[in-house]
């Protein structure tokens, strides 16, 4: 097990977490390889019903490790750096198609790749003195692990030019403002926030959530009458699962469903 990235599973809820909080959970090479093995495991392990992607020590993280990077090592040759860098960024792409829900909690600061992930993320749920910024601009850097395509999903391209040319720093109030995160919360309730939010998706109907994430996925890039179908399948794929007839039999009986994620 990377000790970089530490996962529990409880519940349905897997827990990833940054564990570099010397660094403020800046990225190295060995915390990127545990992060895509953690992501794949989310992923594949029919044990994970929602994942909670969180940073050690108080902050989220703050990208990549600028001062290892200004160490004066070796230069690679270009082929590499980028191959190396593309299979880093696949937890960002794993993050944002697995169908499973994933919340992330934001503290202490989300910035570059660090938010880039965040961004990849279903829900962010950030603590009110978190600083949010891209800060690419500001190291010399254009962006990776898909920032520049979740922000401009998420927010439009104008904003996005805004916030990735400018790169100012924004508090967890103004990231809220702008539709950029989902709940702000005081900093003492930060970790129970998060944990009771992602746990609640790891109690839902998990069959139906992974084919929500699926329709809204397919909505950034597929046709009126592509999306149209695919909304068609999936309800019907819902409409067969103990936990759509555990809910209309919950609805009859004025109960809370219990949901069993089949």
């Amino acid at each position: 097990m990377n000790d970089m990235v530490l996962q529990k599973l409880e519940g349905g809820l897997l827990t990833i977490t940054m564990n570099r909080p010397e660094r403020k959970n800046a990225l190295n090479p060995d915390m990127v390889a545990g992060l895509v093995e953690a992501a794949r495991r989310a992923a594949d392990d029919p044990e994970v019903r929602a994942v909670l992607f969180k940073g050690a020590g108080g902050s989220f993280c703050v990208g990549g490790d600028v001062k290892s990077m200004a160490a004066g090592r070796a230069p690679l040759p270009f082929e590499v750096k980028m191959a190396n860098l593309r299979r880093g960024m696949e937890v960002s792409r794993i993050l944002h198609q697995m169908p499973k829900p994933v919340v992330a909690q934001l503290d202490g600061a989300a910035a570059g790749a660090g938010l880039s992930m965040a961004l990849s993320c279903d829900l962010r749920i950030a603590s009110e003195s978190c600083k949010i910024t891209t800060a690419f601009a500001k190291v010399g850097f254009s962006g990776d692990y898909g920032g520049t395509y979740f922000l401009t999903q998420l927010l439009g391209s104008a904003r996005a030019r805004e916030l990735y040319l400018m790169s100012p720093v924004l508090s967890a109030k103004e990231a809220y403002a702008i539709g950029m995160v989902t709940k702000v919360v005081p900093d003492a309730e930060i970790d129970a926030a998060a944990h009771e939010l992602a746990l609640s998706l790891a109690q839902g109907p998990s069959i139906a959530l992974g084919f929500i994430k699926r329709n809204i996925n397919n909505a950034e890039h597929l046709a009126l009458e592509d999306c149209f179908d695919g909304e068609a399948i999936h309800h019907t794929r819902c409409s067969d699962t103990e936990d759509h007839k555990e809910a209309a039999k919950a609805f009859v009986e004025k109960r809370k469903p219990t949901f069993k994620g089949a």
